[in-house]
C-alpha cells in the first residue's frame, strides 16, 4: 500500500511485556459509544442469568448443577447422572463445533461479549476501577505517584472492593459445583460448621481475585486457548473488527489532521493517527496492525474511533465489523462452502444428541455378579450373589422396588428388605442372591434376564451372567 510499509514487528511480542521481559501495565481508556452501551445490556444479562442459575429450581432440581464429587449434574433443570456421560460427551463436541463455526463466521466475537472472563473483568472490575480511581490518565498518574495518603486509600478501597466481589463470585461458583442449598446451609449455620467447604470458598475467592486484580487481560493472551484457534479458523471472508486500511492509510500513509485541509488531494488517508483506539483496547494492541491474537473484539476501538472521525468531519466506521475481503474487494459476507460444512455436521450433532435424549432411560439399573465369587449350592439349586445399583432419574419417589428373574425359572432373594424405597433425584443399590435349578442353565455361563418394578410397574430390564457348574456332555 503506497506510503505506508506496515512492519510485522509486533508479531514477535505482545504489548503487555516489554523487551525485557517485564509486565507492561496496561491502562485502557473508558470506553463509551453505541457498541459499548450494548455490550453493557449484554453484559448486564448475563451476569444476572450467572449469578441466578444456581439457585432456581424446575421441579425440585437447581437449573444449572455441576457437581462433580458427588457425580449429580443438572442441565436446565433436567438431572443428568453418569450414566449419561455420553450426552455429555456429545455436547461438549456440538459446543466446539458450534464455536468453530461461529469463528468462521463472525471471529472472536464470543471473547468480547458473552466470554464470563471479559464480562467480569470489563464489566465490573474495570468500571470498580474507573470509579475509584479515575479514568486512563488519572490511573496512569496514581500509578506514577508516591505512596502518599491519597494513593494508599484509593489502592486499599480499590483491593477490598475487588476481595469483597472475588468473595460473591466464588460463592456462586461453589453453588455451581456443591448446590445452592448446601451453600445457603452453609450461611445459616456458620462457615466453621463446614470448615471443608469454607476452604474451597477461600481458594476460589483468591483465584478469582488474582485474576481480576492481577492476571487480568493475560488470561485471554496466554493462557485461554481459544485465541489461538484463530490462526486455523479465521480466513479472508471471516468478519472480525478490522481497520479499514485501503480507506484510512490513502495514497500517501494516514497523517495528523489539520483543519480546512482537503485530505484526499492530499492523498491522506482518513486515519489521523490519534492513537485513541490503542488507548482504549483492554489488551493494548494497535488494531491498525491488523488481525491479531490479542484482540478479542471488544468494539472499544470501534466506538473511539468513530467519536473521533464525527468531531473532525469524517465518515464513521474506520474501524467495524468487516471481512478482509470486503475491505479490499468490497465483497459482502458470504455463506462459504466451509461454514456449510460446519453446518451440516453441526446438525448432525444435534438431531443425534436429541435422539438420545428421547431414549434416554428414566430409570436405570445394574446387575452385576460380585468379583470373585463362584457359585454355590443351595440345596437342588445354584445360587450367585450379585450387587445391584438403580438409579432414578424421575421427580416421583419409588416406594416399592422389587427384581423379577424372567425366561428362566428361579428367584431373587433381596439381602435385607425385599422392597426399596428410592427418592426421585437418587440411587438405590445393595446385594441380592439368584437361585436356579441347574436344569435350566446353559452351561457354566448363562445370561439371564432381570426386570425391576415400582410395585406393579415395569420400569426397567437389566441382562448380567450367572455361573454354574461345568457340563461335561
Amino acid at each position: 500500500m503506497a506510503g505506508h510499509t506496515p512492519s510485522d514487528d509486533f508479531r514477535d511480542t505482545i504489548a503487555t511485556i516489554d523487551e525485557q521481559g517485564k509486565r507492561v501495565w496496561i491502562f485502557p481508556k473508558k470506553p463509551s459509544g453505541k457498541l459499548y452501551d450494548k455490550r453493557k445490556l449484554v453484559s448486564y444479562f448475563l451476569l444476572a442469568s450467572l449469578f441466578s442459575a444456581p439457585f432456581i429450581k424446575i421441579n425440585g432440581n437447581q437449573f444449572l448443577l455441576f457437581n462433580v464429587l458427588e457425580r449429580k449434574f443438572s442441565i436446565f433443570g433436567f438431572p443428568f447422572w453418569p450414566q449419561d456421560f455420553h450426552l455429555v460427551v456429545i455436547s461438549m463436541i456440538i459446543g466446539v463445533v458450534g464455536l468453530a463455526l461461529f469463528t468462521v463466521a463472525f471471529g472472536r466475537i464470543f471473547c468480547g461479549w458473552v466470554c464470563p472472563q471479559t464480562i467480569f473483568l470489563e464489566m465490573v472490575f474495570r468500571r470498580i476501577e474507573y470509579w475509584i480511581e479515575g479514568d486512563r490518565g488519572a490511573q496512569i498518574k496514581l500509578a506514577k505517584q508516591e505512596w502518599n495518603a491519597e494513593k494508599i486509600r484509593k489502592k486499599v478501597t480499590k483491593w477490598f472492593v475487588f476481595y469483597v466481589v472475588s468473595f460473591l463470585i466464588a460463592n456462586v461458583f461453589l453453588a455451581y459445583l456443591v448446590g445452592s442449598d448446601h451453600v445457603l446451609d452453609m450461611v445459616r449455620q456458620g462457615p466453621f460448621y463446614n470448615t471443608n467447604t469454607l476452604i474451597a470458598l477461600i481458594i476460589f475467592t483468591y483465584v478469582f481475585y488474582f485474576v481480576f486484580a492481577w492476571f487480568r487481560e493475560q488470561v485471554c493472551i496466554i493462557a485461554c486457548p481459544y485465541g489461538r484457534m484463530q490462526g486455523v479458523l479465521l480466513d479472508n471472508k471471516t468478519i472480525n473488527v478490522a481497520y479499514d486500511h485501503v480507506r484510512g492509510e490513502g495514497e500517501n500513509g494516514r497523517a495528523k489532521f489539520k483543519k480546512g485541509e482537503d485530505r484526499t488531494l492530499a492523498g491522506k488517508g482518513d486515519c489521523i493517527d490519534c492513537h485513541q483506539c490503542v488507548n482504549v483496547c483492554p489488551t493494548g494492541i494497535d488494531i491498525r496492525n491488523g488481525t491479531q491474537l490479542e484482540c478479542v473484539n471488544c468494539t472499544a476501538c470501534i466506538d473511539e474511533c468513530n467519536s473521533i472521525m464525527q468531531s473532525v468531519n469524517l465518515p464513521i466506521n474506520l474501524i467495524r465489523y468487516a471481512s478482509e475481503d470486503e475491505i479490499v474487494k468490497k465483497e459482502k459476507f458470504v455463506f462459504t462452502t466451509r461454514m456449510k460444512g460446519y453446518v451440516a455436521v453441526l446438525s448432525i450433532l444435534i438431531g443425534i444428541f436429541i435422539g438420545m435424549l428421547f431414549l434416554r432411560n428414566d430409570v436405570e439399573a445394574t446387575v452385576l455378579r460380585l468379583p470373585g465369587q463362584l457359585f454355590e449350592h443351595k440345596g437342588e439349586n445354584i445360587s450367585n450373589v450379585f450387587t445391584y445399583k438403580v438409579v432414578n432419574k424421575t421427580m416421583e419417589d419409588f416406594d416399592d422396588v422389587t427384581f423379577k428373574l424372567v425366561g428362566i425359572k428361579g428367584k431373587v432373594e433381596m439381602v435385607g428388605k425385599q422392597n426399596i424405597q428410592i427418592k426421585k433425584d437418587s440411587l438405590a443399590q445393595g446385594t441380592l442372591f439368584v437361585e436356579i435349578n441347574p436344569t435350566f442353565l446353559e452351561g457354566d455361563k448363562t445370561e439371564i434376564k432381570i426386570e425391576v418394578y415400582n410395585g406393579h410397574k415395569l420400569i426397567e430390564t437389566t441382562d448380567t451372567n450367572f455361573l454354574g457348574p461345568r457340563r461335561f456332555d
